[in-house]
């Protein structure tokens, strides 16, 4: 969970499939440390039986807009947003996400893990891709006690992966998610508040425009 519109929007539709929902964000060093408000406020508003926040931090790599002293890029068209794999992407960073949450899986001896990835919107990110999601899927099933055993086999959940951005809303619409308690934004102001002109502004905004539908 990073409080933002995919991330709630998976949490909804797990909900909707029957599923307890223990919800995982991560304090990882971001420059946009309001998501994790965003999150406790999503998974509370969306039932989640737990949420968690796990403290890591990933500036000591760096490499990233996110994580380190570089400017989020501002005003981009969709071609340059598409041009190349962007700054903001931090390096491995769904990796390390995904094995936190298979530990916390291994524990509950949960068999479903959800994650908002999506390859359409900023394709160029690596760990956003279905390969690389199957490939994670099947490490996992043999990385782990629950795994080897035969007790579980995990399956990893990618409700988005082949949804447009005006799709991810009008999904989220139809399962009631709560809009306006997400934050999608990459470089808030210091109340928090969304720029409005970074890619994730850019797109959500589109999204939006396409569907639409009000962001309130």
């Amino acid at each position: 969970m990073s409080g933002g519109l995919d991330s709630t929007t998976c949490l909804a539709w797990a909900r909707q499939e029957g599923f307890a929902c223990y919800a995982l964000s991560f304090d990882y060093g971001q420059r946009h440390s309001i998501e994790l408000e965003a999150a406790r406020r999503t998974a509370e508003a969306l039932g989640a039986v737990e949420h968690r926040v796990a403290k890591i931090d990933l500036r000591v790599f760096g490499h990233s807009a996110l994580t380190d002293d570089i400017d989020v890029p501002k005003h981009r068209d969709e071609s340059a947003m598409n041009a190349a794999i962007p700054i903001t992407y931090v390096p491995a960073r769904n990796t390390i996400f995904l094995s936190f949450a298979l530990a916390w899986a291994e524990v509950l001896e949960a068999a479903d893990i959800i994650i908002g990835v999506n390859a359409l919107d900023y394709s160029g990110y690596p760990d956003c891709r279905p390969e690389y999601i199957a490939a994670y899927e099947a490490m996992a099933n043999l990385a782990t006690q629950v795994g080897v055993e035969g007790r579980t086999k995990l399956k990893i959940h990618t409700p988005l992966l082949h949804l447009s951005k005006a799709d991810i809303v009008k999904l989220g619409a139809e399962l009631g998610v709560p809009f306006g308690l997400t934050h999608s934004c990459y470089d808030p102001t210091p109340a928090g508040k969304p720029c409005g002109a970074c890619d994730s502004c850019l797109l959500r905004a589109k999204g939006f425009r396409e569907a639409g539908i009000a962001d309130l």
